[in-house]
């Protein structure tokens, strides 16, 4: 696994959402999309393969049921442009969403164990968007786990319909 250490030039400081090709939502989804784009922007390690020249600016647009990566200079200079396709996360985003469906509801009248234990399957969907994000993009970017963590969740972010 290719890792780039993290410096000041191996991040990304900035994240910006298309709205016309992502729409807009209520004020609940644009909260979780803030937080998500907070939390990466907080801690990440980011670095386009065979650049090393940030840090980055991060623009995101869908085109297509496609995620497109319009990663930029912090003084918008352009870089590269990667275009990933969201097909293969289709399952994990619909698993997630349901299993967070079901422990937010068990929150409020389950048991202790029933609420653990969707908490962990909460968690195990997570980290394998991680995992398959982090291989869907690992020869264009090269992101650690906790970065493409950030990035999944908002991914997801970007698909909840609230």
């Amino acid at each position: 696994m290719t890792r780039a250490p993290t410096t000041d030039s191996n991040r990304v400081i900035a994240v910006t959402i298309d709205k016309e090709s992502i729409g807009r939502s209520g004020l609940d989804i644009e909260y979780e999309r803030a937080v998500a784009i907070d939390d990466l922007i907080e801690e990440n390690s980011f670095a386009p393969v065979g650049h090393d020249g940030g840090p980055y600016a991060l623009h995101l647009r869908m085109a297509d049921n496609r995620l497109v990566f319009d990663i930029r200079l912090a003084d918008d200079t352009p870089v590269v442009m990667h275009i990933l396709s969201l097909s293969p996360f289709k399952r994990v985003v619909k698993d997630y969403f349901m299993v967070c469906d079901s422990y937010y509801a068990a929150i409020k009248s389950a048991t202790p164990d029933r609420i653990e234990a969707l908490d962990m399957g909460r968690r195990g969907l997570h980290d394998e968007g991680s995992l398959l994000l982090q291989e869907r993009i690992k020869h264009r970017l090269v992101v650690d786990f906790n970065t493409a963590r950030r990035l999944f969740t908002l991914v997801c972010a970007l698909h909840w319909k609230g």
